[in-house]
């Protein structure tokens, strides 16, 4: 069992940053990828950024030159830097974990990301 939990958002202006942070209750070691994923009110929950165990990265074109996945494997914790915020931006961010094998996921239980001025 993977415990996963979210901290970091908050409301901000347009045109401000935010990092989330995601702290896993295991080693980074035992996780094949981590994920970000976000959920606005009334709209389906979508794919922000991936990182997988050997470093490679993907972005949601929405996202891409604006946010950045990375982790730091001594404190088992993923990181969401997001810059340039947009109104759009706004929704619930939840971090997730696929174990070895992709046998398992799991799910932090998300921090809201409100920009607004």
């Amino acid at each position: 069992q993977v415990r996963l939990v979210e901290s970091g958002g908050g409301l901000v202006q347009p045109g401000g940053s935010l990092r989330l942070s995601c702290a896993a209750s295991v080693s980074s070691f035992s996780i094949n990828a981590m994920r970000w994923y976000r959920q606005a009110p009334g709209k389906q929950r979508e794919l922000v950024a991936l990182l997988w165990s050997l470093g490679s990265t993907h972005y949601a074109e929405s996202v891409k030159g604006r946010f950045t996945i990375s982790r730091d494997n001594a404190k088992n914790t993923v990181y969401l830097q997001m810059n340039s915020l947009k109104p759009e931006d706004t929704a619930v961010y939840y971090c997730n974990a696929e174990s070895l094998g992709g046998a398992s996921s799991y799910w932090g239980q998300g921090t809201q990301v409100t920009v607004s001025s």
